[in-house]
């Protein structure tokens, strides 16, 4: 009956949207900041000595949906250690061309030796250079720590870095004191 009102009715709510005032974003110059859980590029953690935290467990790897994370392990020596464990990642690379930051490689990790950052600026025009190797991925240097590869620091075995972890620093003697 009133179909001739609907193309009207189209241009009122374009005429509308076209006179209202919308804040421009000046996104190069000023980012805007992410949430706090944003999913961003992929961090690979080290204990407080320096040591890192991956295994070479491939679990990441065999999580991702998108198949874009590739670990080579390897075995740790008393010469040479990198990681607490008997193994450590010797390669580790992610391909963000394939990347669709889920975060299901963070959740399978069992050591929390995979994290995701906040940044978000990945893009590039090259391809090699998506493809993000150990050294690019893995947590800076802070002060107090060591490059590996070096031996134990925190304790004598693996359960120590474990349980420093969990205990958020306390050493078994403050744990017994504690107790009495």
């Amino acid at each position: 009956m009133l179909e001739w009102l609907n193309p009207v009715k189209g241009f009122g709510v374009t005429f509308h949207t076209m006179f209202k005032k919308v804040p421009t974003i000046e996104y190069p110059e000023e980012p805007r900041p992410t949430a706090p859980r944003f999913h961003g590029r992929h961090q690979l953690n080290r204990w407080p000595d320096g040591l890192e935290k991956c295994i070479g467990c491939e679990l990441c790897a065999w999580a991702c949906p998108a198949d874009a994370i590739y670990v080579e392990g390897a075995d740790n020596t008393e010469e040479e250690r990198y990681s607490p464990g008997e193994r450590y990642g010797r390669v580790y690379q992610i391909n963000y061309l394939r990347c669709i930051l889920c975060g299901l490689c963070v959740e399978a990790c069992p050591t929390r030796a995979l994290t995701m950052t906040n940044e978000y600026e990945l893009a590039d025009d090259n391809r090699e250079s998506l493809i993000w190797t150990k050294e690019q991925l893995v947590a800076p240097l802070r002060e107090g720590m060591e490059a590996p590869p070096h031996p134990m620091r925190l304790g004598d075995t693996e359960e120590d870095y474990y349980r420093l972890g969990r205990d958020n620093g306390r050493s078994a003697e403050n744990d017994s004191e504690a107790v009495q």
